[in-house]
């Protein structure tokens, strides 16, 4: 029996941020700009993103334990015939169960949710450096067929 039968993917609830946060912090860019001991930022985050009814976030779940999250907002644009999408974000596995199949079952549960809200087009932003990830997202039939920026305000 591997470890992919016994974890359980969910929805998240607001006791699950101490682990996700955990999880942000949990990788070579994480560690710099996640993890400060003050979690109130993410509860008033959570609060917010809870209200928003085209957001949602699913979590891994081994014995009561998170152990890997995925942010979902889901967006309809005048592009494409009016097409609604899924951006999916914040993709993360705790580093002790990488490389397991757990990242797999998660994005094909996100790719599951999105399908069923009607979206016909998937998108995510990967850092150019997590080269692993851009592995992994290709494995899974991912195109890197756009350049993304961003502007910090």
């Amino acid at each position: 029996m591997s470890i992919k039968d016994d974890v359980v993917v969910r929805v998240a609830q607001r006791r699950d941020v101490p682990e996700m946060v955990a999880l942000l912090g949990d990788d070579m860019l994480g560690r710099t700009r996640e993890q400060d001991g003050d979690l109130e930022p993410y509860y008033e985050a959570w609060d917010e993103i809870m209200l928003d009814p085209s957001a949602e976030i699913l979590v891994l779940d081994l014995d009561g334990r998170v152990i890997g999250m995925a942010q979902l907002n889901y967006a309809r644009g005048l592009g494409r015939r009016g097409m609604r999408r899924c951006t999916i974000e914040a993709v993360r596995v705790a580093s002790s169960f990488r490389s397991k199949g757990l990242g797999a079952v998660l994005i094909e549960n996100c790719l599951d949710m999105a399908r069923a809200r009607g979206c016909g087009l998937v998108q995510l932003a990967t850092d150019k450096r997590r080269t692993d990830a851009h592995r992994f997202y290709q494995r899974l039939g991912f195109d890197a067929s756009h350049e993304g920026m961003k502007l910090y305000l």
